[in-house]
């Protein structure tokens, strides 16, 4: 992209032989292929079916794919979005004090799933399908990218779907997480920012309102990730960089670049305040301060290491569960921030991206707290939203760059991620081993490795490359359907990606948590106003609770300290061994409260009362399951 284009590593523009080489001049995103005489109208119709279908394929895999999950498993994240969207539809709320602060930028695309419906699992499907209706928009947004990468219009497509089905696009789309919804919205950005900048300009010439909305899109855009995550805070800052650069260069005019910081300052304002609003709700005795966890990891040492292997250990994940190909994008993009005759606004477009990827890997890092699990030294989620970007940079440089070039890109590609691998075993030692692995935080490297009980660094780093170098045999052999075959390679890795982990890990989670904690049999939950939870029950039964007692607004307190309270209508409290239910309420249950479920489960033991007087069991009040309809 140097006026709408990103060259390969090395300035290669390809060599003869290649389908996929493109050696004339960019001639736009939306360029038609050659067609035998066919209309230009005839062939603009065809590749708008072409994308239609195309989007509605991609939207059909996520729907598929999600077909399972009928309640959130991604807890407490998911469960954070979910109640922030039924608090924004007017619904009840959920006590989620000293956890991680879920912002309502995603939540506002959820809202139409309440509008439809209002029983949880409805809510929950209905949410997956707006998750598939926008993740599947990367279908066009990834074609655009690679077209500015010069790749041909019909590989341009093919690529795009590869692109669109990458698990980390697709995986998360059947949870309710931001992830499911910002690789777009970054990618969305890219492209917006990018016809902002090279858009032509002469001095003291007014900007067309054509560029103005590049500029507004990509600020309205920075503004919601910023609304939905604290990785949009990166974002954010990376795009007022953006701006004051192409000010400071005389890119853009003053006038253009003060609207789109304009547009970008209201709508974090805007949500800003949104999100405030949701914190007595949802957070009415505060959050777990993950600022201050930031604060201590930058000013010490120790902090300093674990920020720096932590954040390594994520751009390792993206490296091999892409196959290698987003390491080989990261070196062309490296490439062309440090290469002296880059042009400036190319160099910028580098430089943001390398920006983002570091801040969203060491930010994130340095948040998160010590779990004592596998994934906090080597996690994929965080960085997926810029995967689909390094991913087609490095399509376009196995299909477009010179076998030198190509080869240097990825010797490059190797040495990062043997690099990364090297300093997440040196830093975390045996506590890959020791600590505890949680599946759905491997998803690619699971299926890479075939084990869904270990983390295999190694084993993944080498199967990773075996792939790479799979991809490379495929392109150096310049055939015509070349790319063809290496479209279809990559293809199939992301497909079986995403229906294993859906199979081995989504699923068994859904089956598993259902059983654990779904008391619709037992309960009136329709009726069930108000809900409080002891603080000993595990977190992940204590939020699935709230999400099955759907109306009800749910309230915190501590069995050890407090007495549960009597002015609610159902309360959960822990379950102490070798003791009956009954007996787990301290000193006894009040009169008119009898247990209506119980279970000990793996995920924690839990007993639930319900206040039978304040549900109104007897003649004239609602129907009433178990011991309260037989009083």
């Amino acid at each position: 992209m140097s006026t709408g284009t990103m060259p390969p590593p090395g300035g290669g523009t390809g060599t003869g032989g290649g389908a996929a080489v493109t050696r004339g001049p960019l001639r736009g995103a939306g360029t038609l292929p050659e067609g035998a005489g066919a209309p230009a109208r005839a062939r603009r119709r065809r590749w708008v079916w072409l994308f239609l279908l195309g989007w509605l394929a991609q939207v059909a895999v996520r729907v598929w794919l999600a077909s399972g999950q009928t309640m959130p498993i991604a807890i407490p994240d998911e469960a954070g979005y979910l109640f922030a969207a039924r608090v924004m539809t007017g619904g009840a709320d959920a006590d989620l004090s000293y956890g991680t602060v879920y912002r309502g930028g995603y939540p506002l695309l959820l809202m139409p799933a309440y509008w439809l419906a209002d029983d949880p699992v409805t809510v929950y499907r209905c949410a997956l399908v707006i998750n598939a209706l926008v993740s599947a928009a990367m279908l066009p947004l990834a074609y655009l990218l690679l077209r500015a990468l010069r790749v041909r219009p019909r590989w341009s497509y093919v690529f795009g779907h590869v692109t669109a089905l990458l698990p980390g696009v697709v995986f998360y789309s059947e949870f309710v997480l931001t992830d499911a919804v910002l690789p777009v919205v970054l990618l969305g950005w890219l492209l917006l920012v990018h016809a902002w900048l090279k858009a032509p300009y002469t001095k003291g010439e007014r900007p067309s309102r054509r560029v103005a909305l590049y500029g507004v899109g990509a600020s309205l855009l920075v503004a919601f990730a910023y609304t939905s995550h604290t990785r949009g805070a990166i974002f954010l800052v990376v795009h007022g960089a953006l701006l004051a650069v192409a000010v400071a260069c005389r890119w853009r005019h003053w006038r253009g670049a003060a609207l789109a910081a304009l547009v970008a300052g209201a709508g974090t304002a805007a949500g800003t305040v949104l999100n405030h609003s949701l914190l007595p709700h949802l957070y009415p005795d505060g959050d777990n301060n993950l600022g201050g966890n930031l604060a201590r990891r930058l000013t010490t040492s120790g902090g300093l290491g674990w920020t720096l292997s932590l954040g390594t250990g994520q751009v390792w994940y993206q490296c091999v569960a892409t196959g290698g190909l987003a390491a080989v994008g990261l070196a062309a993009v490296g490439f062309a921030a440090a290469r002296r005759g880059t042009p400036g606004r190319l160099r910028a477009l580098a430089l943001a991206i390398l920006a983002i990827v570091a801040g969203i890997a060491f930010a994130t890092s340095g948040a998160l707290p010590d779990e004592y699990r596998v994934g906090n030294y080597v996690y994929g989620r965080y960085l997926a939203c810029v995967t689909p970007i390094l991913f087609a940079v490095g399509v376009a440089v196995l299909l477009r760059a010179s076998r030198r070039t190509l080869l240097s890109a990825v010797a490059a590609a190797v040495a990062v991620t043997v690099l990364a691998a090297s300093v997440v075993r040196w830093y975390a030692g045996d506590r890959l081993a020791r600590y505890t692995f949680t599946r759905y935080d491997f998803p690619e490297t699971s299926f890479l490795t075939w084990d869904w009980s270990s983390f295999r660094l190694w084993d993944a780093t080498l199967a990773g490359l075996v792939l790479l170098g799979l991809a490379v045999l495929t392109t150096l052999t310049r055939r015509r359907w070349g790319p063809l075959v290496l479209a279809g390679l990559l293809a199939t890795v992301a497909l079986a990606m995403s229906y294993t982990a859906t199979d081995r890990i989504a699923r068994p989670s859904v089956r598993s948590t259902t059983a654990y904690t779904d008391i619709r049999g037992s309960a009136d939950l329709e009726h069930t106003r108000s809900i409080a939870l002891d603080w000993n029950v595990p977190w992940t039964v204590r939020l699935s609770h709230y999400y099955w007692a759907w109306w009800g607004d749910g309230s915190l307190f501590n069995a050890r300290w407090t007495k549960p309270p009597q002015d609610v209508d159902m309360v959960v409290l822990h379950w102490p061994k070798r003791v009956p239910p009954e007996a787990s309420w301290p000193h006894g249950a009040p009169d008119g409260w009898k247990v209506v479920d119980s279970r000990r489960s793996p995920e924690g033991d839990w007993v639930a009362f319900v206040n039978c007087s304040a549900l109104g069991a007897g003649p004239g009040g609602p129907s009433i399951h178990g011991p309260c309809g037989d009083r």
